[in-house]
């Protein structure tokens, strides 16, 4: 088979998703040091990352916005090699109140890649969902590799150096992605930025029904996903009574089937229709979590875990059923504005489900997730049955 311009850019944008989730996984497994060289509280720690999530997700409308006028490719390059600087930036912190900031300047920075990279797809692809699912595996690609690679430099060189490891996997895709890849026609270059912001716009984009019900659904689906990533190893370890080796061998199941799951659901979506797989991702999630709860045996327990990773990867279908609903001029700014709001909702699984876990153990809390889970697809299930055209 002839390699095709369209490949690279697929290629691309996976490698350029998978820097900028690199960079804020690598932060996770060198806390302890940073604690310890800060002399600071696992909360102010905590406080620092929720400030890079939320500028993750605040960022995404902008993003889209941006695109409409100069178009994706400068975009994606900002974001890549933004990305970069303030990993380097990060790592070289003088002090924690520096390293907050620079964790938010990360989170809006890498925040500015994903929808962008989506809207280019959908200018490169028919089969949408497949393209969307084969760039979302960059995410748990780089979940399963930055841990492990910044776990390992960090106990042997420091925290600093574990967070400029960015640098080695983000120069070289930077340097691609602007050697090989086209520029795009802008949507709208002579639109005045501004306009785009007007809130009037803005609500009519996500009023319209068939969008309102899709962000609800990722509202939910976000918010449960972020609790898994925030706090599954957590679970096995203080529920299960399972090792720390054990919970991280099966959180690395989790981003395996992860990222098989993004490029199965994406293709299955362009088959049979996005509402079967992402209805048919939630049962398995549904399923997951429950078992993850009431199983008696590690073997159900493992099964459970590939249900749970299966659930967690219906972004891929999901994504594709909001670029449905907006016309070619309006995917930019209407894709990044709905990727803003489920994403800075579902940030909120974190302290949501460690508030959970506070008042009534894991196991209620991880159940509350699969009842979240239950109630998606009876509404996917209710929109399909009676035509309700949502």
């Amino acid at each position: 088979m002839r390699w095709q311009y369209r490949t690279t850019v697929l290629v691309l944008c996976l490698l350029a998703f998978f820097v900028t989730y690199f960079a804020r996984m690598a932060i996770s497994p060198v806390i302890p040091f940073i604690v310890a060289d800060f002399d600071v509280s696992n909360a102010e720690i905590g406080l620092a990352l929720t400030g890079m999530w939320l500028a993750y997700g605040l960022s995404q409308f902008p993003s889209g916005v941006l695109s409409d006028r100069y178009g994706e490719k400068p975009v994606i390059l900002v974001a890549v090699g933004g990305t970069v600087v303030a990993s380097v930036l990060l790592a070289f912190s003088p002090i924690f109140a520096a390293f907050v900031v620079l964790a938010i300047l990360l989170g809006l920075v890498a925040g500015l890649h994903y929808a962008v990279a989506t809207t280019l797809l959908s200018r490169t692809y028919d089969e949408l969902g497949r393209a969307v699912g084969i760039h979302s595996m960059g995410g748990p690609l780089a979940g399963l590799v930055a841990p492990v690679a910044a776990a390992w430099v960090g106990s042997r060189f420091g925290w600093r150096p574990a967070l400029a490891l960015t640098v080695a996997v983000g120069v070289p895709v930077f340097a691609l992605f602007a050697w090989r890849i086209r520029p795009t026609e802008p949507r709208r270059p002579d639109q005045p930025m501004r306009d785009r912001f007007e809130v009037a716009a803005l609500f009519d984009l996500v009023s319209r029904p068939a969008v309102a019900f899709t962000l609800a659904i990722a509202m939910l689906g976000t918010f449960i996903v972020q609790g898994l990533l925030t706090f599954l190893p957590t679970f096995f370890v203080q529920h299960r009574g399972y090792s720390a080796t054990v919970a991280g061998t099966a959180f690395s199941a989790f981003f395996v089937v992860r990222t098989v799951g993004q490029f199965l659901l994406g293709d299955l979506s362009d088959r049979y229709g996005r509402d079967l797989a992402i209805g048919g991702s939630m049962f398995a999630g549904t399923i997951g979590l429950f078992g993850l709860v009431a199983a008696q045996s590690q073997v159900v327990v493992g099964v459970a875990v590939l249900l749970a990773g299966l659930g967690s990867s219906f972004f891929a279908a999901l994504d594709p059923r909001f670029l449905d609903q907006f016309g070619d001029a309006e995917r930019g700014a209407g894709f990044g504005l709905v990727r803003t709001c489920y994403t800075v909702v579902g940030s909120a699984g974190s302290v949501g489900v460690g508030l959970l876990a506070d008042l009534f153990g894991w196991g209620p809390s991880f159940l509350v997730l699969g009842g979240l889970f239950a109630i998606t697809v009876c509404s996917l299930a209710v929109n399909r049955a009676f035509g309700l055209g949502y």
